[in-house]
C-alpha cells in the first residue's frame, strides 16, 4: 500500500513538489491540487468487553501498524474504576487486541498523568506524563512528571530520562519537566522530545544512552524558564510571528529529510527547524486554535503535514507550508495524532474519545478550494 500511495502522489503532484521547493509553481492557473480523502472507522478498535478506557492521550504506530493506545484510567468514573484497563493496549491494523502492560513497577517511576507514547522504528516504546505539583487532580500525586520511559512493545522496561519531580529548569541536561511528546529520528537514533508544559524547549538525546546531545528554544533562542502551573491557556496570540519564547511545546515529529516540526499549541504556531536546531519558517493561525498536534503522512516525501486546528485536522504541503484543506472529524482537532505506513489517521482526542480515519485516496481540488 505505501508503493500505492508514493505513486498516486508521485504521479499526480509532481508539480506540487516543485513549487513547494521553489516557492513558485509552473501548474497553470486553476490546475487542480490534490488533498488526502479519509472515512471514518467506527468499529475500530475491539476493547476486551470487561475493560473501560479512560481518556485517550495518545496513540502510537508500529512498524508492523499495530496500534499501540495510552489512556488514563485515573479518569474514569468511581462506578467504572474497577473496570479500568491497563495503561497500554495494543491493536493489530484490524482493530483485534493484542497486548497490554504499564502502570508503576519495579525500577521505574511511571508518570502520574500520562500524556504521550510514540514507537520508534527498533519497536521500543517512549513515554511520559505531563502533572504539575498543583495540578490537583483526583488520585494523583503532587510531583511534577519530569521523567520519559523506554520500554520494548511487551511492557519490558528498558531506560528512564530524568527522575520524577526533579526538573531545575530549561538549562537542566538530566531531567525534563513535563514532557508532552517523544519522537526518534531513524537516521540519527535521537530522541526529540517536546518539553513541554513546565519546561519550554525541543531537547535532544541519545536514544540508546539517554544522554544529553542539545536543546534549542522558539526561532532557535535559548529557551527560559517560565513554569506555569496550573497551566496558562491562552484566547489569543499577538500580532507578529509571535512570543521570542515557546509556550506549550505539545507535539514534534522529524521529517526523513531532516526537518523538525514543533507544534508551539498555545501560541497557535508550527515551528519548523533543521535537526540541529537552525530556525527555518513557521505557520501561525490566529483566529482559532492551532497547533495542537502533528503528524507527517507516509509517502517517501511526506507530502502532508497534519496539524490538530480550527474544528479538525488541517492538512497543509509539507515543503511550502500552504495549507490545502481541513479533514472534518468526530472528535475534534484531537490531542495527539499519529499515520500508519497505509496513511490511515489515528486521533486520540482525551476527554473527547478517540478515532480512526481510514485513508480512501487522493482528491483533486481547484486552488480555490483549496484553503
Amino acid at each position: 500500500m505505501r508503493a500505492v500511495i508514493a505513486a498516486m502522489l508521485g504521479s499526480t503532484v509532481a508539480g506540487c513538489q516543485q513549487a513547494a521547493e521553489t516557492g513558485t509553481t509552473n501548474q497553470p492557473p486553476g490546475a487542480p491540487v490534490v488533498v488526502p480523502a479519509f472515512r471514518p472507522d467506527p468499529d475500530w478498535p475491539i476493547v476486551p468487553s470487561q475493560w473501560r478506557l479512560g481518556e485517550v492521550s495518545s496513540i502510537g504506530i508500529d512498524a508492523q501498524d499495530n496500534a499501540w493506545i495510552l489512556h488514563r484510567p485515573w479518569t474514569l468514573s468511581a462506578n467504572e474504576a474497577h473496570l479500568a484497563a491497563p495503561r497500554v493496549l495494543g491493536f493489530d491494523r484490524d482493530g483485534n487486541f493484542l497486548a497490554s502492560w504499564g502502570g508503576p513497577g519495579d525500577g521505574y517511576e511511571w508518570p502520574q498523568r500520562e500524556h504521550g507514547l510514540h514507537v520508534d522504528h527498533q519497536g521500543f516504546v517512549w513515554l511520559g506524563g505531563n502533572n504539575c505539583p498543583t495540578g490537583n487532580e483526583p488520585g494523583l500525586a503532587r510531583v511534577a512528571d519530569d521523567q520519559l520511559l523506554k520500554f520494548t512493545l511487551d511492557g519490558e522496561f528498558v531506560m528512564q530520562v530524568g527522575r520524577s519531580n526533579a526538573s531545575r529548569g530549561n538549562a537542566d541536561t538530566a531531567n525534563l519537566h513535563e514532557p508532552a511528546d517523544a519522537v526518534v529520528h531513524p537516521p540519527t537514533n535521537e530522541l526529540f522530545v517536546a518539553d513541554g508544559y513546565g519546561n519550554h524547549r525541543v531537547a535532544v538525546f541519545d536514544a540508546d544512552s539517554g544522554s544529553f546531545k542539545r536543546m534549542w528554544g522558539a526561532f532557535g533562542n535559548e529557551p527560559e524558564d517560565d513554569d506555569q502551573c496550573p497551566y496558562v491557556f491562552l484566547e489569543s496570540v499577538p500580532d507578529g510571528p509571535g512570543p521570542q519564547q515557546f509556550s506549550i511545546v505539545h507535539a514534534i515529529r522529524v521529517s526523513g529529510d531532516g526537518m523538525v516540526y514543533v507544534a508551539d499549541r498555545e501560541n497557535r504556531r508550527v515551528q519548523v527547524f533543521t535537526v540541529d536546531g537552525r530556525y527555518i519558517d513557521q505557520i501561525l493561525r490566529r483566529d482559532a486554535p492551532f497547533a495542537r498536534n502533528i503528524a507527517l503522512s507516509p509517502d517517501p516525501e511526506q507530502q502532508f503535514l497534519y496539524v490538530g486546528g480550527g474544528t479538525g485536522i488541517m492538512v497543509f504541503d509539507r515543503r511550502s507550508l500552504s495549507e490545502l484543506t481541513t479533514i472534518e472529524t468526530n472528535v475534534g482537532t484531537g490531542h495527539h495524532i499519529q499515520t500508519d505506513s497505509q496513511g490511515n489517521l489515528y486521533i486520540a482526542a482525551t476527554g473527547v474519545g478517540y478515532e480512526r480515519l481510514i485513508f480512501t485516496g487522493l482528491t483533486p481540488v481547484s486552488p480555490e478550494q483549496a484553503q
